[in-house]
């Protein structure tokens, strides 16, 4: 039955994990002295987290009711009659969204117990990820653009912690700098979308200016033929491509490999990335009333879709072929953002949610198993060693590439139809795009697959007899990786000490690797889970019911998502469709594929590797963007810096305000040390002409009148 939520009940969502965030990160560090150890630190984050998802699930059986929450909890102030208020609108996206950070989160909380019980940061870390994931809370429950951009701001900052979290590393020093000063570009784009908006409806609650759009998109721009409606839009959507890691700002999302696995998992399956897929969706009112901006959105979603599927190819870092995976699967989700059909789009965000932390974790228990070495080429037979990992692992990897029956099949399947029904421009683009990229993902999830946990082990063998080995010879002539491979492999790893005591990284010569602890493998098997059967249950009250009622609004002019509702026979029967359509043999082609390159004939890549090294190389340095933004943005930064440092600091500051009015009183002063003669007629002369001075400056001449 339909009725009003609880708002102190929603309140305890976000706080219960801020309490245990303060808890672990005030006490439990050096900051009060360590008054509380390991054990209470993790119990009373996992509880703040397990509080929440309790609450979470509660508020999604209340939402699918019918009960819903619009409301102001708390006004800071009121400026010119514009508030600025803290409030909660929870219906059936925010419910939905909720459960996903809140169970992501609890099973990373978990995992950690595990993966970092050997580091000096333990009790930091826990407050890190707590805090993490209060941000994205308030993020996703709030019902102004103030709220929003407070968590939208928190999420970044926090995400810069996480990635930075080794400090004593200049890798990770580098890299979370990079991410937050790349996401400070989106979050001025999105700040001044945010600006327009409220400076022509007058309000930043997002009822009051959905309520407006109408009048919104009669507007143009001041000094412009430019549709005001469009302009906020892209500006908004700029700060999603920060968050999202779109094209050409996802440049930060691999280099934030460098924290610890854990919150990879976190950023790139659940919270950060998913923010601005969710905002989007969230602003549905305005984007359908631009089509410019849709069509900008698909074609930015297409290109990260296919391009950084790409990069995923040639990777030998075992959580870098994770991230560029991220970075695709966004694309995908972007691109059903701009075919105007959101309700995918949020579909997808949440069957990757459960497969893509699946994924990282997986990723995350070989790393453990194989004593901090991430490279794949050092791998190899762990099926054998470590049974969870490897048939968790096979879950997630079928669900990432749309098996049917798995999760990602019904989400990625579903955004490929709605591409091919958009109308809008781009959309012909958009549907090359997402069909490519089966074929790519499916490529470089299951050749990370069989150099995992098939084929010959590579491992725990002397350094030169195992490079010198003739299969691994032709794994290391493809992938050797200039720039990150060997490098990431053997120098900077996802290690837990000093990197005085982590020169060598792997098993010694003989050793086997062992399965991981139960703290490891438990979010293992739970992830697994949802990957395999929640698409099955949820894709059609999600995209074909009334779970999305009065929560998303599509224009009338995209028929995107009625053609999908049209040829939808459930989702058994898109089962049976799917072995008459594109995508599935795509997927087929790429696993047989990649099990021929790197079971069967392990030498073809090498080959092919040498026939185009110059698209290696493209590759290999990711388009050369880093170089690009070195050159143009950083280097007309350090250009800038250095003209304002010598006009301004050297010749105005320096120049003219400093040494000029020093040269200012040495001059004055020599002329009126020609007074002091020591002479007394000189010094009456001078008084005379003082008083003189006086009497004309001062005395109020006839005349003056």
């Amino acid at each position: 039955m339909a009725g009003q939520l609880n708002p102190q009940l929603l309140l305890a969502v976000p706080l219960a994990p801020l309490a245990g965030a303060a808890i672990a990160g005030l006490f439990g560090t050096k900051f009060f002295g360590n008054l509380v150890g390991r054990k209470t630190s993790h119990t009373v984050t996992i509880l703040g987290v397990l509080i929440a998802l309790i609450i979470s699930v509660q508020t999604l059986l209340q939402v699918i009711d019918g009960a819903t929450f619009n409301g102001t909890l708390y006004t800071w102030m009121t400026v010119g009659g514009v508030k600025l208020e803290i409030g909660f609108l929870v219906d059936s996206l925010t419910a939905m969204m909720m459960c996903v950070v809140t169970f992501v989160s609890l099973m990373v909380h978990i995992y950690t117990i595990g993966y970092m019980k050997d580091d000096e940061g333990y009790n930091r870390f826990f407050a890190y990820i707590s805090l993490f994931t209060f941000s994205m809370l308030m993020l996703v429950m709030s019902n102004n653009f103030l709220q929003l951009f407070f968590g939208w701001e928190a999420v970044g900052l926090v995400s810069y912690l996480l990635i930075g979290f080794w400090y004593t590393r200049p890798t990770a020093i580098f890299a979370n700098m990079k991410a937050f000063l790349v996401n400070r570009v989106g979050d001025f784009g999105f700040i001044l979308g945010i600006g327009l908006l409220l400076a022509y409806s007058g309000s930043m609650n997002y009822t009051e200016v959905f309520a407006q759009s109408g009048a919104l998109a009669q507007l143009t721009l001041p000094g412009s033929d430019w549709m005001l409606l469009t302009v906020a839009c892209i500006c908004l959507f700029i700060g999603a491509m920060g968050k999202s890691a779109q094209f050409p700002l996802h440049v930060w999302l691999p280099d934030s490999m460098e924290g610890p696995t854990p919150i990879s998992a976190l950023i790139h399956a659940a919270t950060m990335v998913t923010a601005g897929i969710f905002m989007v969706t969230r602003m549905s009112p305005l984007f359908e009333l631009s089509d410019t901006a849709l069509s900008f959105i698909l074609i930015i979603g297409s290109i990260t879709a296919l391009f950084m599927g790409f990069l995923g190819v040639i990777q030998t870092d075992i959580k870098r072929v994770v991230a560029y995976s991220t970075l695709s699967q966004l694309g995908y989700m972007t691109v059903a953002l701009g075919a105007s059909a959101y309700s995918v789009a949020v579909f997808h965000l949440m069957t990757h949610a459960f497969f893509k932390a699946l994924l990282f974790l997986g990723a995350g228990s070989v790393i453990i198993g194989l004593h901090h070495d991430q490279d794949m080429r050092n791998m190899g037979g762990l099926r054998k060693y470590m049974p969870i990992t490897w048939i968790t692992s096979l879950v997630g990897s079928l669900a990432l590439i749309g098996t049917p029956f798995f999760s990602g099949f019904y989400s990625k399947d579903s955004i490929i139809e709605a591409a091919h029904a958009s109308t809008l421009f781009g959309s012909g683009f958009a549907y090359f795009a997402v069909l490519a990229s089966v074929f790519v993902t499916a490529f470089y999830s299951f050749r990370m697959y069989f150099m995992v946990f098939h084929g010959e082990e590579r491992f725990g063998k002397a350094h030169d007899d195992h490079h010198g080995h003739d299969q691994h010879a032709a794994y290391a002539a493809n992938d050797a990786h200039a720039s990150h491979g060997a490098h990431d492999a053997h120098g900077v790893h996802d290690d837990h000490h000093d990197e005085e005591e982590h020169e060598h990284h792997g098993l010694a010569p003989g050793q086997k690797p062992q399965e991981s602890p139960w703290v490891v493998t438990l979010p293992l098997i739970l992830l697994a889970i949802p990957s395999a059967i929640i698409g099955f249950f949820a894709i059609e009250p999600m995209l074909f019911g009334t779970f999305f009622k009065n929560v998303i609004f599509v224009n009338e002019a995209h028929h995107a998502m009625e053609e999908l509702r049209n040829d939808f026979h459930g989702p058994a029967g898109m089962v049976a469709h799917a072995f008459s359509s594109a995508p599935l043999w795509l997927a087929i082609a790429g696993v047989a594929s990649a099990y021929y390159c790197y079971m069967v004939n392990p030498r073809l890549p090498a080959a092919i590797k040498q026939k185009f090294l110059p698209i290696f190389t493209l590759l290999d340095n990711k388009y050369y963007m880093d170089k690009f933004n070195d050159v143009v943005f950083a280097g007309g930064a350090r250009m800038l810096g250095r003209g304002l440092w010598n006009a301004g600091d050297r010749g105005l500051i320096d120049g003219l305000v400093v040494n000029g009015s020093a040269k200012a009183v040495n001059w004055f002063s020599k002329i009126t040390r020609l007074w002091q003669s020591g002479y007394i007629y000189h010094y009456a002369f001078v008084m005379i002409i003082g008083v003189l001075g006086f009497l004309v400056w001062f005395m109020p001449f006839p005349f003056a009148k």
